[in-house]
């Protein structure tokens, strides 16, 4: 008779492992219905999944398989658990052949390429994607490598990293040993995860797909079993990001939608970046960064205002080739947050990369500065706006119109150009000076504050350029009312197939 115990609270157990156990609670919920047929019997508490069962270890094994993953006649893996539409089924399939399913040993596909359609928006055009079906995969095998010629459970299985990609640093020290109870677990990890398709890169000159693989910390079983099933399924806007950072933003932000309530919600996660690596020829999907994300309800909140304020927009070329372009300006905000900074932190470095930036989602963000942040925020606008005045005063008396860009660069030049505290208190003293204004009123303490302190002042060159950038007139726009438009690639990022293929 073959036992198993697998407890999230198991001192030998990752984070993986306990998210591979909340996925193997949730296949067994949803064969309830099988118990008298099944050759096992189960049981799931709020801390463990407990497996007792007679005969070959590999033939129940493959009986639980064979009910969790199937291939559908749409070539995806399907999930009877998760309970997908169809776009659902494609941002899963999707998702696992871009993280653990990427090897061409581990999956089988079409030669031919199918064009699916899904509508983003009901008033936009639906995107059309180009995508090979599946036609098997590890999880449909017989797994042959797990088991000795009995059909018994090997003491040690050999684990590479087609079951988490990053699993092993280094191929010279040969796979990832497991037990029986750790593989178990790995085998139904992906129901856990969330998954993100994230903009391509540049590597060594080619252009090459990014993935995101999302990963919870688990804290109760029952309580994640029933908050799992309750999830909405995920469409094709929520399986595009931006960055890694928007993915696990978005993964929390789902968790806290569904359950309020603090205990067991699911407040950590890990996020797995992977993409290609120029010392790898062979794969696509390598692990390049690892972040440790856990956040409070108010950076959400923050997250959830920002993924509004710059949504990803369906583009159409002009011979009606449709696809979803992400902002460039939320990475850069997410990945703030989940550093715990101020949402505009590093807005200096961010404006010398981005020349175009969406300046409306920027001037929205500004309504959720803290009271300490308004202060120098209106300070400066207040100061900005009499020297602007001044301008248009000048130019009136030339005989021409005022150029706002330039007259804005000009002054945004001014606090780009210190690089030191000193310099860039004496700039700011200097232009509240210059233009005084009715907001710096016996706000002389809180400039201070920001100033001459040393681990302010970074903060206060990124707030005060912030502050210029944003500014609006009282009728709502800029002087000469011209807005930056929305950045987005200016050729489509290449078909779903060519993104999700490799060569060996």
């Amino acid at each position: 008779m073959s036992q198993f115990s697998l407890s999230i609270f198991d001192p030998n157990f990752l984070l993986p492992h306990r998210a591979g156990i909340a996925g193997l609670a949730l296949a067994l919920s949803e064969l309830e219905s099988q118990r008298g047929q099944a050759p096992l019997t189960w049981k799931v508490t709020d801390e463990a999944v407990e497996l007792e069962w007679e005969g070959s270890d590999q033939a129940v094994v493959k009986w639980l398989l064979d009910r969790t993953y199937r291939i559908n006649s749409q070539g995806y893996l399907e999930v009877p658990a998760l309970k997908l539409d169809e776009q659902g089924q494609y941002t899963f399939t999707q998702g696992v052949l871009s993280t653990f399913l990427q090897h061409s040993q581990q999956r089988k596909l079409d030669s031919n390429s199918i064009t699916r359609t899904f509508l983003i928006d009901p008033d936009q055009p639906e995107i059309q994607i180009d995508v090979k079906s599946l036609l098997s995969c590890y999880y449909t095998s017989e797994m042959k490598d797990a088991f000795n010629n009995k059909g018994a459970f090997k003491k040690e299985i050999a684990l590479k990293g087609n079951h988490l990609p990053g699993l092993v640093e280094c191929f010279v020290n040969g796979p990832y040993q497991e037990s029986p109870e750790g593989f178990l677990a790995w085998l139904f990890l992906p129901l856990a995860c969330g998954y993100y398709k994230l903009p391509p890169q540049t590597v060594g000159g080619k252009l090459s797909g990014r993935s995101a693989l999302v990963i919870p910390d688990v804290q109760n079983l029952t309580h994640w079993v029933s908050r799992r099933r309750a999830m909405p399924g995920r469409t094709y806007r929520d399986f595009r990001s931006s960055g890694a950072g928007e993915s696990a933003l978005h993964f929390l932000l789902q968790e806290k939608v569904v359950e309020a309530a603090q205990p067991f919600r699911v407040n950590y996660c890990e996020v797995y970046q992977l993409g290609k690596q120029v010392w790898d020829g062979n794969q696509s999907y390598l692990k390049q960064a690892v972040y440790r994300v856990q956040v409070t309800d108010e950076v959400l909140h923050l997250y959830e205002v920002a993924r509004q304020v710059f949504p990803a927009l369906v583009r159409q070329t002009e011979n009606g080739e449709t696809w979803l372009a992400v902002s460039k300006t939320l990475p850069w905000i997410c990945d703030n947050l989940i550093a715990g900074k101020p949402w505009y932190a590093e807005f200096f470095e961010f404006r010398k990369r981005n020349g175009v930036y969406e300046r409306k989602g920027l001037v929205k963000m500004t309504e959720y500065l803290n009271a300490e942040e308004q202060v120098l925020f209106d300070v400066v606008q207040g100061a900005f706006s009499k020297y602007l005045y001044g301008q248009f005063k000048q130019a009136q008396r030339q005989g021409r119109s005022l150029d706002y860009g330039q007259v804005t660069d000009k002054v945004i030049y001014r606090f780009q150009r210190p690089s030191t505290q000193q310099e860039f208190a004496t700039a700011l003293v200097d232009f509240l000076s210059q233009f005084r204004s009715k907001a710096a009123r016996d706000k002389g303490p809180q400039i201070f504050h920001w100033v001459h302190r040393e681990e302010n002042w970074r903060r206060a060159r990124d707030l005060v350029l912030l502050a210029i950038a944003t500014y609006t007139s009282k009728k709502g726009d800029a002087l000469d009312g011209v807005e930056v438009p929305i950045e987005s690639s200016a050729e489509p990022e290449g078909d779903e197939a060519e993104m999700f293929s490799m060569s060996v």
